[in-house]
């Protein structure tokens, strides 16, 4: 069994952070979202991994590398633009080759992972099973229709009158059975070839598709509210682990990792919380869900469930919660404004100024 991996959006929900970053390599707890999902898929038996990768390829490739480091063989797909789910099954066909498959997002983050869902795909051998989750918005999402015996009887993709709550998890198990779903199916509205079509095609075709709906956590860590809420997740299972400096006049209280590297002086630090390596945290107070990755710099400064990339600094600034701060930020207080006006006014203008 292999798997296959989509790595190549464009993160729009996520953007400034994506304009110069991946959104699959946005740290959760310091470590890259993608990484969940390929240590989950490593921990499932499987070793081949096909990556889909787009615009950040290299950079995608820079972090994962040969996939060795996390026991797999990766293989790297480009997708020259993203055209669906579906179009990445059909470019993804000679590295699949006629074996069975787990297709997962990159994006995604569930907890407890996925060996139970391959082991129950391995066992029953359906031609396709999907993972569903109730969410209160299904009109963002694939939506699964369920019949009265519990098999998949319809998908729709972000149906503006959903016939159930059910939405589509970002994971998916095939047989070469979708192959030619695939290739039978048309790009939809949006351009795309929709996955969802391709399992309507498989139903359509008296295919054996199931369904396992988890109550699990789940999110598609597409936007910032997500991204904080899986930190604050991941957060909460830390083991803690003071390693770094800290000295006397610093207060460290609950679940707190502190990098070896890591500097604490004149801090007050609430966990769950990580400190990553070469960071220093000086006269300042950090709050609970909070990840501050690599060589950050959190000075005179208070920050609550937050996550800090890397080579950023916070100096100086009262409050800062609920953010994603970007890689190689400074963050400082604005200048006090002089009570005066400079102006540079071309000719026959008119300007009105508050007393």
């Amino acid at each position: 069994m292999k798997a296959l991996v989509l790595s190549g959006g464009a993160g729009t929900r996520l953007r400034p952070i994506t304009h110069t970053s991946a959104k699959q390599l946005v740290p959760v707890a310091n470590k890259p979202v993608l990484f969940y999902g390929l240590e989950a898929i490593a921990e499932a038996g499987i070793t081949e991994v096909g990556i889909i990768v787009g615009d950040t390829a290299e950079e995608i490739r820079q972090a994962v590398g040969d996939g060795s480091a996390l026991g797999l063989k990766v293989t790297y797909i480009p997708q020259d633009a993203p055209l669906g789910l579906a179009h990445a099954v059909l470019i993804a066909r000679e590295f699949l080759g006629d074996e069975d498959f787990v297709m997962y997002l990159g994006d995604n983050f569930i907890v407890g992972g996925i060996s139970g869902l391959v082991d129950q795909f391995r066992a029953d051998k359906p031609d396709a099973q999907i993972l569903l989750t109730r969410v209160p918005n299904p009109t963002a999402f694939g939506v699964a229709e369920l019949g009265a015996d519990g098999k998949v009887i319809g998908l729709e993709e972000k149906p503006q009158h959903p016939k159930s709550d059910l939405a589509l998890v970002g994971v998916y198990l095939f047989t070469p059975a979708v192959h030619e779903a695939v290739r039978a199916i048309k790009p939809s509205w949006r351009g795309e070839l929709e996955i969802t079509h391709a399992i309507q095609w498989l139903i359509d075709e008296q295919k054996d598709v199931r369904s396992t709906t988890i109550g699990g956590y789940w999110k598609d860590t597409g936007n910032v509210t997500d991204m904080l809420e899986v930190n604050r997740t991941v957060l909460e299972t830390l083991e803690p682990s003071i390693e770094g400096s800290v000295d006397e006049a610093s207060e460290i209280i609950g679940r707190v990792q502190i990098h070896p590297t890591a500097k604490i002086t004149g801090s007050r630090i609430v966990g769950p919380a990580i400190i990553g390596p070469g960071s220093t945290i000086s006269d300042s107070y950090v709050g609970p869900f909070t990840s501050i990755s690599e060589n950050c710099r959190i000075e005179d400064a208070e920050v609550e469930y937050s996550i800090v990339l890397r080579d950023s600094s916070i100096i100086g600034v009262r409050r800062i919660e609920a953010s994603l701060i970007g890689r190689n930020v400074e963050i400082t207080p604005a200048p006090r404004v002089p009570a005066a006006h400079r102006l540079v006014i071309g000719d026959y203008s008119k300007v009105q100024i508050s007393k």
